[in-house]
């Protein structure tokens, strides 16, 4: 199980730091709140079962992941289903809330959510819930090698 401080070090090679925080940051809206930003320039990393098989979807905070385009874009079929916390830990070596797009297990494709591309700079974890890690789109999907794909949509509000 990869810690931050793996992340750090593997982040640290590639020029890019790691911001910890006092505070804890499980959600966008708390992420958002350390970091000062909104919560849809949070980054946050999903791991999502698709027919049994994992797949991380890395997404802005204000969208969710809709099952028909991720099984398009991985060309992959089944229930579109998301893990439990025992499902998480296994599959991304991170606890639910501290879930980041690095140092991933290689078997598991990381797809990078164009709703991303609307700003500047967005901040996923870092391997643990006090964690950000300021980056560009372009070098979040040059880090994680992960693909860009379109496959969320704005979540509905409630009244």
């Amino acid at each position: 199980m990869p810690s931050i401080d793996d992340v750090k070090t593997y982040l640290n090679a590639h020029g890019v730091e790691v911001w910890e925080f006092d505070v804890a940051t499980p959600t966008a809206e708390t992420a958002a709140a350390a970091v000062g930003c909104t919560p849809a320039e949070i980054a946050k990393t999903l791991l999502l079962l698709v027919g049994g098989r994992p797949a991380v979807v890395v997404t802005s905070g204000d969208t969710r992941v809709k099952g028909s385009k991720l099984k398009r874009a991985l060309g992959w079929t089944g229930k579109v289903r998301m893990p439990g916390a025992g499902d998480v830990i296994r599959h991304t070596g991170y606890a639910p809330g501290g879930v980041c797009p690095f140092l991933l297990p290689a078997d598991v494709p990381i797809l990078v959510d164009r709703s991303l591309r609307r700003f500047a700079r967005v901040y996923p974890a870092a391997g643990n819930d006090r964690s950000a890690v300021p980056l560009t789109v372009d070098r979040l999907v040059e880090i994680t090698g992960g693909r860009e794909v379109d496959v969320c949509e704005a979540q509905a509000r409630t009244p």
